[in-house]
């Protein structure tokens, strides 16, 4: 069971609840305005409360959770999962985002670094075309 805290910075908490791999990153993601509490911009040094309701933008996933434990210590996924409960409007939101993107995925296959030589043909045979038109 996660550790009880009674005062904790917002950075510090999004970080032991695993929303964010490091704190550098917590903090640059809440001073770039990708997390609000209760509907507010939020600063890093903001004291995280029991209750407070948080939306976070990471990693191209939109969450919105309540926060119901608060912690100090970045532990194992299972007891940070136990620090927020995510509402039911979000759980449907993340599912619908992540077949967004596996759709996405789909139609473009995979596009990672340079093109291969059978896609600068292919490019070559376009631009061509284009030019002659």
């Amino acid at each position: 069971m996660p550790e009880r805290a009674d005062k904790i910075r917002l950075d510090k908490w999004l970080w032991a609840a695993r929303f964010y791999k490091t704190r550098s990153q917590a903090t640059t993601a809440i001073n770039g305005g990708k997390v609000f509490v209760d509907g507010e911009r939020a600063k890093a040094g903001r004291e995280a409360r029991i209750g407070m309701v948080l939306s976070i933008r990471a990693h191209e996933t939109d969450w919105e959770i309540e926060v119901i434990a608060l912690s100090e210590r970045r532990g194992p996924a299972t007891e940070a999962r136990l620090l927020y409960r995510e509402t039911d409007a979000s759980v449907a939101n993340r599912q619908r985002q992540a077949e967004q993107r596996k759709q996405h995925a789909i139609l473009l296959g995979d596009r990672h670094g340079r093109p291969t030589k059978k896609d600068r043909r292919a490019i070559i045979r376009f631009t061509r075309r284009v030019e002659r038109e």
